[in-house]
């Protein structure tokens, strides 16, 4: 199976996630529905959301929660984009204009809280205290992640275990909470719970890994936003505090002086740089094991398409070129 044809697999619980974010994306407040449907509509890979209905169907979910559990997922990291965005001063993201530069910074930060506290209404109304604490333990690592990252910036002492600290927190975290909530849905014993966390968590730092190395390898058309931007911002991400590492001296002042200015204006030279000191293959190398870890976590769920989707679905976060 490729990527489409698991997202057939499961297309009717798809579909009724898409209606479920259209209908809770509702406000009487006209400038919420423009920004929140303008970013919503932009697309995206939505394989949190996919994650969470795979998941809580190779749990053995027969019900109906998991599909407000995928809307919840999708609702606070679309919230995390459009802080995101406007703390990066970004103005690209899936090929278009960002929410801030479209809307402003102001819409933007207002309209992300209010996708926060529609999530967590969304939550009350599953009726399961486990589901409330877990969102909200994972909410409140995220926004650490994001101040974690913030203090990363510019840095070029940012070692390899700080780095991984922020992917985590940043990314892994909601794809963990994600696939332990379908779990739960699923009233799933704990054994299998904790293998969804674990799976859950190696599956979002693989594919945050291969984020940040395709900042260097790919096209701005295939990333859908600027080539670099990390850099830009002055975010020392594994491949650059790799090739700091191993660089020779001279080529790596160059790209201490670039991490400390957010100077982007050699980007082809750092880029192969970043590529001639083995920066990009040690990041796809630790993805890969990510990977693994992620593909080992299923383990002791019971055989089914579902668990063999959820294998291609980790696979395709390590292959991918976008």
């Amino acid at each position: 199976m490729q990527l489409e044809e698991i997202r057939a697999l499961v297309m009717d619980d798809l579909q009724r996630v898409d209606q479920t974010i259209v209908q809770r994306l509702a406000s009487d407040i006209v400038l919420v529905n423009r920004v929140s449907q303008y970013i919503i509509g932009a697309g995206g890979k939505r394989l949190r959301p996919l994650s969470v209905v795979l998941a809580a169907r190779a749990c053995g979910h027969r019900g109906q929660k998991h599909v407000p559990a995928a809307a919840i997922i999708e609702f606070i990291h679309t919230a995390t984009l459009l802080h995101d965005d406007v703390v990066d001063g970004s103005d690209l993201r899936r090929g278009r204009n960002t929410a801030n530069h479209v809307f402003g910074n102001e819409a933007s930060v207002l309209v992300g809280d209010y996708l926060y506290s529609r999530s967590f209404q969304m939550m009350v109304e599953l009726g399961d205290l486990r589901i409330q604490e877990v969102m909200a333990n994972a909410t409140n690592t995220i926004a650490e992640g994001e101040v974690l990252q913030l203090m990363n910036a510019h840095d070029p002492e940012t070692t390899e275990q700080r780095y991984l600290e922020v992917i985590y927190r940043k990314t892994a975290k909601l794809f963990e909470a994600g696939a332990q909530m379908a779990a739960i849905v699923s009233g799933s014993p704990h054994e299998i719970e904790q293998s969804m966390v674990d799976y859950g968590r190696h599956l979002g730092t693989a594919f945050q890994l291969v984020d940040d190395a395709l900042d260097y390898k790919a096209t701005a058309e295939e990333l859908g936003k600027n080539l670099g931007d990390d850099l830009a911002e002055g975010k020392p991400t594994l491949p650059v505090i790799y090739a700091l590492a191993h660089a020779p001296a001279a080529e790596a002042v160059r790209l201490r002086e670039a991490i400390e200015t957010g100077g982007i204006d050699d980007l082809d030279q750092i880029t192969r740089l970043i590529e001639t000191s083995g920066g990009l293959e040690y990041t796809a190398g630790m993805a890969r094991r990510e990977k693994e870890l992620a593909v080992e976590a299923l383990g002791k769920l019971p055989a089914s398409k579902y668990r063999d989707a959820l294998v291609i679905l980790a696979n395709f976060a390590v292959a991918r070129t976008y």
